[in-house]
């Protein structure tokens, strides 16, 4: 299985690939979608599409996993990622990709053991459990990538519920 993880926003997107084989994950690859600044909206937003669109393509996931919108940023900030967030869930239903959303502390408990973990955890977690020999960076990155791995921690135990139902 190979899961397209995103840590979205309209300035940085984080991306990470990740396979799942034989109940061992591997990073394929991470990356960051930047957008201009000095740009208008739309055309920032055009560009996030038109860069997922390229991964999509380039990388073929079976399912993507995204980090749900956190509120404890201004408002404005909150809607800029919700609106990052529309565009990776459109380019993702165009395809018919399963899309599924987890909080940071869902993503932070299945990397580390811990909800509460540290940014600075998190970043070495994925570098160990994707054996990988550097730090993923940067950090939007290594966020992607946790994400991509809280989906294949939870793949087995949703296929069972989905046999099982």
């Amino acid at each position: 299985m190979r899961v397209l993880g995103i840590d979205p926003g309209i300035a940085n997107t984080g991306f990470g690939v990740v396979d799942l084989c034989a109940g061992r994950p591997s990073a394929v690859a991470a990356g960051v979608i930047e957008t201009a600044s000095a740009d208008a909206l739309e055309s920032r937003l055009a560009c996030l599409h038109r860069d997922l669109e390229e991964l999509f393509a380039e990388f073929g996931p079976a399912a993507v996993a995204l980090e749900e919108l956190y509120f404890g940023q201004n408002a404005s900030s909150a809607m800029a990622v919700g609106q990052a967030r529309g565009v990776v869930l459109l380019s993702a239903g165009i395809r018919g990709i399963p899309a599924s959303g987890y909080t940071p502390q869902q993503i932070k408990q299945s990397v580390c053991g811990s909800g509460r973990a540290a940014k600075e955890q998190v970043i070495e977690m994925v570098r160990t459990r994707l054996s990988l020999t550097d730090r993923p960076l940067p950090d939007h990155a290594a966020d992607a990538l946790a994400a991509a791995l809280c989906h294949v921690d939870r793949a087995p135990l949703a296929r069972a519920l989905e046999f099982a139902g």
